[in-house]
C-alpha cells in the first residue's frame, strides 16, 4: 500500500504554509491485528490483554502474544439499531470503558445504538444507550450478554452525531460526551433551537455520572447543575457538535482532552472543564458561526452564551478540506486521542496525539497529528504533522487505544465504510534508525 504521491504533496505544502506546523518527529506503526471491520476503541486488561470495540457489534481480545481472537468476547450486533452495511454510518458499538475497580468487580461500560425507543418521536432515528456488563470472577474474558444493565438512553434525531466517547476520571466519575443530535449546522428537526446551547437535553453535552454502585447511575453533587434549576443535573459541559474522543491526561493535572468534528470548516480540540459553554452552534474553532452562512463565518462572532457565560474557545484548530481545497486544510474530520505518557516515544511525552480520519472521502489517506502546549503559559497550542515511515497510514483514522503503560494504538479502517476485513490496530512506536 503507498500514499498517494498527491497527499504528500499536500501535507508538505500544509508543513510550509501553516505558522503553527512545527517540525514533526518521525514515528512508526507496528501491525498488532487485522481482520476487524472499523475499530473504534482499545482498552487495556490489567493483564495486558486488550479489549477492541467493532463498530458492527463485536468486543474483540488481543491476547497476550498480540492475536485477535476469534471468538468476541461479546456478539452485541443483534441489539444494535439498523447500520448501513458496507456503507457510511456512524452508528453501532461506540465505545467502552473499564470500571476503576475493575480487578474487583469486573464491570465494563459499552455505549451504542440501540434501536429507537418507545418514547422517541415518530420521526426520530435511535437511542443512544450507556450500558454495564460484568465479565465473570476468575479472569474469564467473555462479556455476560444477560449482565447489561443500562444506565442511560437519550434518543437521537437523526443517524450521526451520536459521539458517545467516555472516559473515566481521577475523581471516579463516568465522563460521556453526546453529540448534537445530527443533521446539520445544529438545526434539528426544530431549525433554529440547536441543542448545544439548550440546557434541557443531553444532546450536544459532557455529562458526568456516578456509577459506583451497579444499577443506575447517580448524579454527583458537585455536578454545576446538580439542583435540577438552570438546567440537566448529568451536565457537565456543554456547546459541543460531535464529540469524538474524549481521554483524561494521564499526567500532568488531569486535564481533560475533547476532539469537536466541525461542521464546514474548522476542526477543533479543547479541554474540557466544569459547567463550561464550549460554543457551538454559535461558534465553530476560534471563528464566530451562522447557520444561514455556514462557510462564511461572521466575525468576530458572538462571545457570550444565553446566560450571559463566556464561550471557551479550543486549544488548537485546523482547516477542514471540503467543501474549498485549501492548501493549508489538513483533514475531513478530527478523531481525538491521548496525551502521550509512555516511554517508547519520548519526544512526543506531554504532547496531544491525534489523527483525522482522512484528507479525503473517497480515498484512504489518515493523517497523525500532534500538539504541544505553548511555553509561555495559557493560548494556542502548537500543531503538527507527525510524519509515519514507509507507505505512511493508508488507512482511514478511526480512533486511538492507550495500553497500561501509556502506550498509543492506532484504529485504522481500510474503507470508509462497514466493509468486513479492512479494520487494523497498529501501535506507535518509534521509527527505525
Amino acid at each position: 500500500m503507498t500514499r498517494l504521491p498527491a497527499a504528500s504533496l499536500a501535507l508538505a505544502t500544509a508543513l510550509a504554509l501553516l505558522p503553527d506546523l512545527q517540525a514533526a518527529p518521525k514515528v512508526g506503526l507496528r501491525l498488532v491485528a487485522e481482520g476487524l471491520t472499523s475499530p473504534l476503541s482499545l482498552t487495556s486488561l490489567p493483564d495486558g490483554q486488550h479489549l477492541v470495540v467493532d463498530q458492527v457489534g463485536q468486543v474483540r481480545l488481543i491476547d497476550a502474544g498480540g492475536r485477535l481472537v476469534e471468538q468476541p468476547v461479546l456478539d452485541w450486533s443483534g441489539r444494535l439499531s439498523p447500520l448501513n452495511k458496507g456503507a457510511f454510518d456512524e452508528r453501532g458499538l461506540l465505545d467502552i470503558a473499564l470500571h476503576p475497580d475493575f480487578t474487583a468487580n469486573r464491570r465494563v461500560f459499552l455505549t451504542y445504538t440501540a434501536p429507537k425507543g418507545a418514547s422517541a418521536p415518530a420521526d426520530w432515528d435511535s437511542t443512544l444507550r450507556l450500558s454495564e456488563f460484568t465479565l465473570p470472577a476468575g479472569g474469564s474474558v467473555a462479556i455476560d450478554p444477560a449482565s447489561e444493565k443500562i444506565h442511560l438512553e437519550i434518543n437521537e434525531p437523526f443517524s450521526n452525531h451520536n459521539s458517545g466517547r467516555m472516559a473515566f476520571g481521577p475523581d471516579g466519575h463516568l465522563y460521556l460526551s453526546v453529540g448534537d443530535g445530527g443533521s446539520a449546522n445544529d438545526q434539528g428537526k426544530r431549525p433554529g433551537t440547536g441543542n448545544g446551547q439548550n440546557l434541557w437535553t443531553h444532546l450536544g453535552k459532557v455529562l458526568r455520572l456516578d456509577v459506583s454502585t451497579a444499577g443506575r447511575y447517580r448524579v454527583p453533587a458537585d455536578n454545576p447543575f446538580a439542583d435540577g434549576k438552570e438546567a440537566l443535573p448529568e451536565i457537565w459541559a456543554y456547546g459541543l457538535r460531535n464529540p469524538w474522543g474524549m481521554s483524561f491526561d494521564r499526567g500532568g493535572t488531569r486535564e481533560l482532552f475533547l476532539a469537536d468534528v466541525g461542521q464546514n470548516l474548522f476542526e477543533e480540540v479543547n479541554i474540557i472543564t466544569r459547567g463550561g459553554n464550549y460554543g457551538w452552534f454559535l461558534r465553530e474553532g476560534f471563528h464566530g458561526f451562522s447557520a444561514k452562512s455556514p462557510n462564511t463565518p461572521p466575525e468576530p462572532g458572538v462571545r457570550e452564551g444565553v446566560r450571559g457565560e463566556p464561550l471557551i474557545d479550543p486549544i488548537l484548530e485546523y482547516k477542514h478540506t471540503v467543501p474549498k481545497k485549501d492548501p493549508e486544510a489538513i483533514g475531513i474530520s478530527i478523531t481525538g486521542g491521548y496525551v502521550y505518557r509512555g516511554r517508547a516515544l519520548p519526544e512526543l511525552t506531554g504532547r496531544y496525539v491525534f489523527g483525522d480520519w482522512s484528507r479525503n472521502w473517497a480515498l484512504p489517506q489518515g493523517v497523525l497529528l500532534a500538539a504541544s502546549r505553548p511555553s509561555d503559559g495559557p493560548g494556542r497550542w502548537g500543531l503538527e504533522i507527525l510524519e509515519v515511515e514507509g507507505p505512511g497510514v493508508g488507512a482511514y483514522i478511526t480512533g486511538f487505544g492507550e495500553d497500561k503503560d501509556g502506550e498509543l494504538y492506532v484504529l485504522t479502517n481500510q474503507s470508509n465504510g462497514l466493509r468486513p476485513g479492512g479494520g487494523k490496530v497498529w501501535k506507535l512506536v518509534p521509527a527505525k534508525p
